[in-house]
């Protein structure tokens, strides 16, 4: 049996859905185990437990593996950066006493203990808590995650749907390295394989500068759209007014601050397999049709 947190999400649920195809028995722990069920009854859905500990003991024991993707965008509704590594560290304690053999935990590149960015050391400190459990471990480092279910690809495509300007911040000559969400699947599926413990980053094999990426996408959309460089500043209160009619967190100054400063590329080869020239192309249609809501998803 397999163990894979947030099956009802995004991440979780391609891992999730890869695991089913292989034959596997999957558990998933879930912040909301009566979300609408993706997999007909295929999986079992229990709570976090962070507070009750015997019983997440309890919902790990039996299961070989623990695939994590636990964590938090940005911090809200007193949810924060520091509790939810002090969770992730309960869930990986644990997952110890239920004798999970292996741990594959979701990251993301450029996690560093010295990032002044509140997202990157956070997931540095959940990788450091991993490597310290004693547990055989994968850390998975992915850049940029897009697929159907993505919020940040989708919502950049409902803005150039939505309004006759888009936004460059800056220069726009920073890069980012976009992997697809199923080769992050199978990618983690297949570390858990190794009883090696390892840290690998999940790269996608095309390389954008962000204005190359948002001209792609208008693109293929709408064409018309005029991109219009702004200073950061200005684009966070852009997107702040905007969050606040969609009632959402469009982007955070951190998140355009890791952009910027090329946190979503790797010095790794590319691992991944799906370009997202090809991608798009084939959903060009849909993608960015609706907005995708953080808050809605993780929060409401």
């Amino acid at each position: 049996m397999r163990v894979v947190t947030g099956a009802f999400g995004y991440i979780g649920r391609y891992i999730a859905r890869h695991l089913l195809d292989l034959g596997e028995t999957v558990r998933t722990i879930t912040t909301h185990p009566d979300k609408p069920d993706p997999f007909g009854g295929a999986i079992e859905a229990f709570p976090y437990n962070f507070h009750q500990p015997d019983k997440l003991v309890a919902t790990l024991r039996g299961a070989s593996t623990l695939y994590n993707t636990y964590w938090i965008r940005f911090e809200h509704g007193g949810a924060t950066f520091e509790q939810a590594v002090q969770n992730t560290s309960t869930l990986f304690e644990c997952a110890k006493k239920a004798r999970i053999e292996r741990i594959v935990h979701i990251s993301v590149t450029n996690a560093s203990l010295e990032s002044r960015l509140p997202y990157y050391r956070g997931k540095a400190l959940q990788q450091q808590t991993l490597i310290d459990s004693g547990v055989s471990y994968a850390i998975v480092r992915p850049t940029l995650v897009f697929g159907k279910e993505d919020i940040l690809v989708n919502n950049i495509a409902w803005l150039i749907r939505k309004f006759p300007v888009f936004p460059i911040f800056g220069s726009g000559e920073y890069k980012l390295q976009p992997v697809y969400v199923g080769d992050l699947a199978a990618i983690a599926v297949a570390c858990a394989s190794d009883s090696k413990s390892i840290v690998l980053d999940a790269v996608g094999p095309e390389t954008f500068t962000f204005k190359e990426f948002v001209k792609l996408i208008s693109a293929r959309i709408k064409p018309s759209v005029k991109l219009v460089h702004v200073a950061p500043a200005i684009g966070v209160a852009l997107g702040q007014a905007i969050g606040l009619a969609v009632r959402d967190v469009i982007l955070t100054r951190d998140e355009l601050r890791g952009l910027m400063e090329g946190m979503l590329t790797s010095g790794q080869a590319p691992n991944g397999l799906t370009r997202f020239t090809e991608w798009l192309e084939m959903h060009k249609d849909e993608v960015g049709c609706s907005y995708s809501s953080e808050l809605g998803r993780h929060f409401r």
